[in-house]
This record gives C-alpha cells, structure tokens and sequence, in this order.
C-alpha cells in the first residue's frame, strides 16, 4: 500500500515576513519536505516568480497548485514529487 499524507499540510504564511527574507525561509520549508508531502504558501501577491525559481532550481521534484488566487490573499500548495 502507499505512504500517504496523515495530517493537513503545514502553512507558511510570509505576509509579515520581509520580502529579502521569503525565499530562502519558503525554500528551506520545502527542503524540509520528504516525497509526497507539502505546504501551504500563503502571500499578498502572485508567487509566480518564485515558480520559475522552483522550477530552474528543482526541476522535476516540485507540485505547484493554486488555492486561491487574490486579489488580496494567494494559496499556493507546494509539494516535494520527486
């Protein structure tokens, strides 16, 4: 049988958090990450940046699903696939 998730995954919220400060906290978050789990981002703009550094960073290894999508609040679900 598969491993599956057990319980909700975690939420990272960065609103508060100093924008030169996001990025290694959000990347250091998934570096914790075994296969198969994930977080909540949580931020007050579209993350897409930070998409195409996941991307070129960690291709093949990382799930990307919008929860909400502004205008005030973005969702994002960042899993650890490979």
């Amino acid at each position: 049988m598969s491993s599956t998730r057990q319980s909700e995954p975690r939420t990272l919220d960065v609103r508060e958090i100093t924008p030169r400060e996001r990025h290694p906290l959000i990347f250091d978050t998934f570096g914790n990450l075994a296969v198969g789990e994930a977080f909540h981002l949580v931020n007050d703009h579209d993350p897409k940046p930070l998409y195409y550094q996941f991307m070129a960073e960690h291709p093949g290894e990382v799930g990307w699903q919008y929860l909400e999508e502004g205008p005030e609040v973005w969702r994002v679900e960042i899993s650890r696939v490979a």
